[in-house]
């Protein structure tokens, strides 16, 4: 079917462009950061290829329990750090989200791959239980993840009573409303907010802009999304 390939294919470079900006964050991050990026790299390119539609290639079975090893694996690396981080816990929840997954397409009659946007076999993979708490996990995931990368801007605006109009404090991002005469009729205080646009430098490196990391992660939690619905 070409429309399930076809969106099978756009998970795969999302998250192939997701798992190689997170490998080039690994070059000038510290310790922890380096566990971070080097974690979210795994969790892209092993989605990556998970979404490889079935036209293309059908994995065995034991390339699925290869696959919950790993990041099973990975999981038990996390669960030290989740106790002290929620970015950790993120981590290992999406671990353990891939252990499932995998577990599930091995179970499946043939350990068919069509589950993840590829040529469906008319088989379900999982439990409804299961995928019903990731999805509602990954879809309020998306949301929060998708409202930061939307900062608001606050700004004071302070207008004492005079005839040459309003004096503003500080640097004011939107304008005051006046009368129609033109003059305020008394102390005016208040606080304005307005969406921004996320300013992104024109140069530096990849570990330099969280704005970017931060994309990547919803990139990947869209393509878990996508991943669990069709599983």
């Amino acid at each position: 079917m070409h429309g399930p390939a076809t969106a099978g294919w756009l998970v795969v470079a999302l998250c192939a462009a997701a798992g190689t900006y997170c490998l080039l964050r690994l070059r000038g991050a510290p310790g922890a950061g380096r566990g971070t990026a080097g974690g979210e790299a795994l969790m892209g390119f092993g989605m990556a290829a998970m979404a490889v539609p079935a036209a293309v290639v059908t994995p065995p079975r034991w390339i699925w329990l290869l696959y919950a090893a790993v990041f099973g694996v990975a999981a038990l690396r996390t669960l030290g750090p989740a106790r002290r981080s929620s970015h950790h816990l993120h981590h290992l929840v999406g671990m353990l989200a891939m252990v499932y997954m995998s577990v599930a397409m091995a179970l499946l009659p043939g350990a068919a791959h069509g589950g993840h946007g590829a040529q469906g076999t008319g088989d379900a993979g999982g439990t409804p239980l299961a995928t019903g708490v990731l999805l509602i996990y990954y879809a309020g995931f998306v949301l929060w993840t998708g409202a930061r990368l939307l900062p608001l801007q606050t700004v004071t605006v302070t207008a004492p009573d005079s005839r040459a109009g309003p004096e503003l404090a500080g640097t004011v991002l939107a304008d005051t409303a006046l009368p129609d005469n033109g003059r305020t009729t008394g102390p005016v205080a208040g606080t304005v907010t307005e969406a921004a646009p996320v300013v992104v430098p024109d140069v530096g490196a990849p570990e330099d802009r969280p704005e970017m990391a931060l994309a990547c992660r919803l990139s990947m939690g869209i393509a878990m999304l996508a991943m669990l619905l069709t599983l």
